[in-house]
């Protein structure tokens, strides 16, 4: 899978987490997971912070370039509830509130070993979805 990280409103803290897993301490690339700049190659959305209007928009067109089967990851307190931002005036709170969230990763900020769980669940989801895509075309052609 590859995966597009989006730093949306936070403390960085979970950015520097995700970071870490990319190291050779962690190494997610040993699980074949990559790391893209472009959401059209993408297979997984990770979304760290939470979110207001100006990340609303950019999250809402990261989603639609992505290819289906995709799935988002929101990592953080931020991005499952709004965190300490929660309360600002300009935060409408988790990433569920503008995506389709399909795992979430506590904490704050959110450990390597939680992130690297998350993306191997996210990736257990993408191969349901692929797997029900291809019952539904095998179907429809008979």
């Amino acid at each position: 899978p590859w995966i597009v990280h989006y730093a949306a409103t936070s403390c960085n803290g979970c950015d520097i987490e995700l970071l870490a897993c990319l190291t050779p301490l962690y190494d997610v690339e040993r699980f074949g997971i990559v790391n893209t700049g472009n959401p059209k190659h993408a297979d997984i959305l990770i979304v760290t912070g939470s979110v207001n209007e100006e990340s609303r928009k950019v999250l809402e067109n990261l989603y639609e370039q992505m290819p289906e089967p995709k799935a988002v990851i929101a990592v953080g307190t931020c991005a499952l509830s709004g965190g300490i931002f929660r309360d600002a005036y300009n935060v409408y709170g988790g990433i569920d509130q503008v995506l389709p969230v399909d795992v979430y990763v506590p904490g704050c900020a959110a450990r390597p070993e939680t992130i690297i769980d998350g993306v191997v669940r996210a990736c257990a989801i993408l191969e349901e979805r692929a797997q029900a895509r291809k019952s539904r075309r095998h179907a429809e052609a008979l």
